[in-house]
Order: C-alpha cells, then structure tokens, then sequence
C-alpha cells in the first residue's frame, strides 16, 4: 500500500467526527463535548466543584470497586486533567458562588470486565447525570465509564472568577461504531515508545478504541521477535529503533487502561523487504534473464519453509496480541519478480494457474488464513484480497483504503457478507491549500447502495490513516 500519513505534521483534534456525526445546528450549543454524545440535555443552572473537596468514587451498587485498577487509574487521571496544577490553589469565595458539586459516583452494572482486554464487542454506553451535590456516572462495563469520565472531564470550565464550573446535564451515549481506530505507521519512521503512549492519550480524548499498529514494512522492521531475533537485528534501522516484548507489553496495557484495542499489522506477501534481511529463503530471488538479478521480490510462495515460518511466527504474534484480529496486510503486490523467476513459473504450470498470477496470491493467502485460524485469531485483509475474487473464511474483515469509488467497494463487500473497515476518505496526509479539513466531515460511511448490508460497516468501523502521533494531547 502506498504510504498512509508519512508526510506533513497534520493537526489530528478533529479526527473524533466519526464516533457520531450531527447536524450542525444540534451541536453548536454543546460544543465543548467531543465527539458530541447521542442525547445530551443541558441546564443553565451551575454547579462549583472545589478541587480540595471533589472527589471521583465507587457507587456502593457498583460491581467494581477499588480493586479495579481501570477504573482506579481512570479517577486518578481524570481528576488530574480536570483539575492540574489548580488543585492546590484556593478558589473564590464560596459565598458568592454556585451550589458545589461534591462527588462523582460510578455504577458499573454488569460484570465490570475490570481485568480484561477491550474487544469488538466491548459496550462502551454510558449514561451521566449532573444535577445536585452528586453527579452519577452509569454504565454496563468499565469500558464505558471510560468514555462516561472523558465526557465528564469536557462539561468542566473555570468561569471569570477562576471557579471549577459545569452545567447541570443529562447525557446518555453509545457509539455509532464499534471500531474507531487510527492507524500508526512505525516502520518507514520509528515512533518512540513514549510518542505511542501519547498517540494513545489523544485517542481516549476524542474516544477512540483501535490503535493499528502497521508495525512494519519493507522499510524496517522494529518489531522484536522472540523465536525470530535476526528479523529485527538485521531488519530494523538500528538496534536502537526497536520495540522489545517489554516495549510491547507497555503499549498494550497502556492502551488497555484507556479502553483501546491494538491490532498489530503484518503485511505480506507485499511489503515484506524488511523481513529478508533476517530470515533466508523467505523472499523470492528475481532473475534478469536466466541469471538471479541480485533483488528479491515478495514472499516465497511455494517453499514449505515459508508456512513452517510463518506458522511459528505468527503462533508467537498470538500469544504477544491479546486482540482477536491480526492485519495480515495482503496489498500491492507487485508480481514482476514472481514472473522472472523459473521455479515460480513452474510451480504455477503445475497448479493450472497459468500466468494468473493473483491466483498465486490467493493460493498464499489462503495458506495464511489457514495459520491464522489455527491459532485462534481473526483476519483483517486490505481489499485487494477480496478484489482478487479469493473465497474468503466468514469472519474475514476487509479493510477498504483505495478513494476512487469506495462506496461502490463497501457495496461489492458487504453483499458478500463481509464486514467492512473503512479509511479510504481519511488519508490525512492528502492535504491541500485551505480548509481541506471540511472533507473528513462531509463523509457519511453508510452512504452507499445495499441498506440491507449496513450493518456490516455499523458493525465494524472506520480508522483513520494517519500519522496519528501528531495528535494534539492535553500536555
């Protein structure tokens, strides 16, 4: 795939317009929320909040409680964004001020999930009630009351005076998507562990939850293999430019608190340079004429020792991701080296696939689809795996990336069953003289023919392809 956001910083804030889109009209008076929630009723009446008396807890109904280290941390973070350096300063006489609100109260009503990892299925609905000296935050799993604090946090402005002030309000949401994501680039230009975390603080504040991590390609690869050390020995930029299973683990769990999945992204056979420097055999040699050129090409589709290596690699890729799905890429693959190379033709006589070299391409993504099955994970797939009319296993997402007519390919995918990822209107590194970013919000993702098969995309998602860490953050 051609490059996904490697390019000018872009100004990220406003990529939070898909977790719900609303006339503009509805929206101008709360806009302080972001994105805006699906019912909000707001109050002129005021309430004060004090930072040496307010204080963020456990409803005594709720299943969680002060075990629960998602929501522990959330309190913790949440009041110090509200309330930062303000914290240890007095405020205005109280005399003249608003009523105070004292306390907010969390309810988890069902099994809290406290200890575990976000998923496609994840509920993040929330309901929050600010009225009184207590407000109450509500929801079925921590996952929303994740997204229940961030709203919270944004009702919160200091007035003339300095004072700690929010409106009363009634607010209840749920996400249009279950799939919000961004994607992240680390193998044309390394991201420092730290710069991650923060692409990740930036999402929580505009709720997004899927982090795609595009962790490689031809360019390096930084990720650091357990079973396969020399791939990012050889492969990466330098040995300084890699993500160690700790670096990993980190990115993870920091996610994790702040309800964000990470679907880590393996592109092949295509994109694959980086991978060859460490692991022999793996690329296919090109040849000039009857001799070996010197270059390699794609993956080596016809060697056992490439599934005996993918198989191990990805069996180690499943125990590293706790995610359910693994992006196993599958785009622009170029076939010129395939095409040079002896062994290769022969293989393809013997399989009856003539000169139809993208059956040779689904001939080694099936092969991939078969590795991934066995160790328990779920496809993602750009959409040139379904455009080469491969059979694909139920289940399989198609990611579509490619602008021309996106619509008519969200058409062509869902009416196959398939559920659909959508970035192809979010390249944010095509930009151009003024306002482009009015373009973003005038996508609707849901606006292509098939009504019946909507739900395949409301049921997936949308990501955003971008150099996510240019995201503004509250530092």
């Amino acid at each position: 795939m051609e490059q996904r956001g490697w390019g000018l910083p872009r100004l990220l804030g406003l990529l939070a317009l898909l977790a719900v889109q609303v006339p503009r009209s509805s929206a101008s008076s709360y806009m302080g929320l972001w994105p805006l929630p699906l019912s909000v009723e707001m109050s002129p009446r005021l309430l004060r909040l004090s930072p040496e008396n307010f204080h963020i807890g456990h409803d005594s109904s709720s299943t969680a409680g002060p075990s629960c280290t998602i929501l522990q941390e959330a309190f913790r973070r949440y009041y110090d964004y509200i309330f930062g350096f303000y914290k240890w300063h007095r405020g205005p006489d109280k005399s003249h001020a608003a009523p105070e609100l004292e306390q907010l109260l969390v309810s988890v009503v069902l099994d809290s999930q406290c200890n575990a990892f976000p998923n496609v299925s994840s509920d993040e609905s929330y309901s929050l009630l600010v009225k009184g000296p207590v407000a109450i935050l509500k929801a079925n799993r921590v996952w929303g009351v994740l997204r229940g604090l961030e709203t919270f946090s944004q009702l919160i402005y200091q007035d003339s005076y300095g004072t700690f002030t929010i409106n009363e309000s009634n607010i209840v949401d749920s996400p249009r998507f279950p799939h919000r994501g961004i994607l992240i680039d680390t193998a044309r230009h390394y991201l420092p562990v730290k710069t991650i975390l923060k692409t990740l603080d930036a999402m929580a504040f505009n709720k997004f939850n899927v982090l795609h991590w595009h962790i490689v390609d031809d360019q390096s690869f930084p990720y650091q293999s357990i079973a396969f050390p020399q791939l990012s020995n050889k492969g990466s930029y330098s040995l300084s430019h890699v993500y160690t299973p700790n670096d990993v683990r980190i990115v993870i769990e920091y996610a994790r608190l702040r309800g964000i999945r990470v679907i880590p992204e393996f592109d092949t056979p295509g994109h694959a340079q980086s991978w060859g420097k460490g692991q022999k055999d793996l690329l296919t040699p090109c040849y000039h004429g009857h001799t070996q050129s010197g270059t390699f090409g794609p993956i080596n589709p016809i060697l056992n020792t490439t599934y005996s290596f993918l198989s191990k690699f990805f069996n180690e890729i499943s125990t590293v991701f706790p995610d359910h799905f693994i992006h196993l890429g599958g785009d622009e693959v170029e076939f010129q080296c395939w095409e040079s190379n002896p062994d290769i033709q022969k293989f393809m006589q013997q399989k009856g696939f003539g000169t139809d070299f993208k059956k040779l391409e689904v001939f080694y993504i099936q092969k991939l689809f078969n590795i991934i099955s066995t160790v328990n994970k779920g496809s993602i797939v750009w959409q040139e795996v379904f455009d080469n009319n491969m059979k694909l296993q139920p289940g399989v997402v198609v990611q579509v990336w490619k602008y021309g007519d996106y619509a008519k390919e969200q058409s062509r995918v869902t009416a196959e069953g398939f559920p659909v990822l959508l970035s192809a209107p979010w390249y944010l590194d095509y930009i151009s003289y003024g306002q482009d970013w009015v373009k973003y919000y005038n996508v609707e993702p849901l606006d292509f023919d098939g009504l019946g098969q909507v739900l395949l995309v409301r049921d997936s998602g949308v990501v955003k392809m971008s150099e996510a860490h240019r995201m503004p953050t509250r530092d």
